[in-house]
């Protein structure tokens, strides 16, 4: 093989050098950004392509899901104090009483005869205690007489009042405004004591016993609001008011016990329903919402976005609250108007230049890009004309 010279030798050398360096150079201009010149800036001048939108104002509501069963206001079983035979029902089954309306009347035969002969001996007893005083004020009369007498006044006093007290008890009025249940007894049968007769439930309002983890106790308090979606009535929404807290958790599931009034003008709405309730722990109206992708975590757990500033790109840490569809909020960082670069962001750094793509290549351009971010127009397009005031 023929041996090449020395010149020549240093020929290759030359250009192999030349090729690297133009090699180098191209790879180089490879991994920049895309230069893209912005609008109204100045010659040569280049900017980073990205998506970018302006952060979005809207209602915030924290919430917490939990089912629960509806219950009556107020219920009661009625029962009979004494022994009876029923003489009279007074009521139609589920319908509506009222207050103080007699609902059963017992046989009061051997009643009203106590309250007679109970009367009889307190005739009697203030007869004496009257002559007692008489004689005693005369002279003639004992004191220990006329304690006796005055004795036996008070007994009789207290006989008549109990035998009152027992003529009462045949009679059962309802405690309170409601709809009467379904009977269970019928007129002639004799009654014991605590013998169920009737139930007599008020079902407006009504109230709803739910439960919420312990780690929200902090968060609830009387006064918030729920909504109940009732399955049994496909799916209706019904609000209501939280207004009692059980003072003592559930030791089982570690749990708190919360009851909620539920208006129920209607009657629709019946005890013993299940319910899958929703209890809104605060609301924000003015809350602030980025995309989750806008948000670049840092090594030290702290979270930035890219905000656009003045056309330039700054990096601006932020405090996030909830997330929801997609979204996070932003509790602390940003202001209503500030926008936020949402794609693009791999190829950013603080101070870089950069433009908006309004949403990506194929997408119809917004009639104004967000403010402090200009559209992006190809190199050598001409600058774009300013804005009518």
């Amino acid at each position: 093989m023929a041996k090449l010279s020395r010149p020549r030798l240093a020929a290759y050398g030359v250009g192999g050098a030349l090729i690297a360096v133009l090699l180098a150079g191209s790879l180089w201009l490879f991994a920049q950004p895309k230069r893209t010149a912005g609008p109204g800036g100045p010659p040569g001048g280049f900017a980073v392509p990205v998506e970018a939108a302006p952060v979005r104002v809207g209602l915030r509501r924290r919430e917490a899901e939990a089912i629960g069963t509806l219950r009556s206001w107020e219920s009661v079983v009625v029962k009979p104090e004494v022994t009876g035979r029923i003489a009279k029902i007074n009521f139609e089954e589920g319908t509506l009483v009222k207050q103080g309306q007699v609902l059963v009347e017992l046989d009061a035969a051997e009643a009203e005869a106590e309250v007679l002969r109970a009367k009889a001996a307190l005739d009697l007893a203030k007869e004496t205690y009257q002559r007692a005083l008489t004689l005693r004020q005369g002279g003639a009369g004992s004191v220990a007489t006329l304690d006796r007498a005055q004795a036996d006044l008070a007994t009789a006093e207290a006989t008549l009042k109990l035998a009152d007290a027992r003529l009462a008890k045949t009679r059962l009025v309802a405690p309170f405004d409601g709809v009467i249940g379904l009977r269970k007894v019928s007129v002639g049968a004799l009654l014991v004591p605590g013998q169920e007769i009737v139930n007599l439930e008020q079902i407006n309002p009504l109230k709803v016993d739910f439960k919420v983890p312990e780690m929200l106790l902090a968060a609830v308090k009387v006064g918030q609001t729920i909504r109940l979606r009732l399955d049994a009535m496909d799916g209706r929404a019904v609000d209501g008011t939280v207004y009692a807290i059980d003072p003592l958790l559930e030791t089982g599931g570690r749990a708190i016990v919360l009851r909620a009034r539920i208006p129920n003008a209607d009657g629709l709405l019946r005890p013993g329903l299940f319910a899958r309730v929703v209890l809104t722990i605060d609301e924000k109206n003015d809350a602030i919402f980025v995309p989750e992708q806008s948000v670049l975590p840092g090594s030290d757990g702290s979270k930035s976005v890219f905000k656009a500033v003045d056309g330039k790109a700054a990096m601006t840490r932020v405090e996030l609250g909830e997330r929801i569809k997609g979204e996070v909020e932003i509790v602390s960082g940003l202001k209503p108007g500030d926008v936020v670069v949402t794609a693009g962001l791999p190829k950013l750094r603080p101070g870089v230049s950069i433009c908006n793509l309004a949403g990506g290549a194929g997408k119809t351009p917004p009639a104004a890009p967000p403010p402090g971010l200009p559209l992006c127009r190809p190199p050598g397009a001409p600058p774009a004309a300013p804005a009518a005031k």
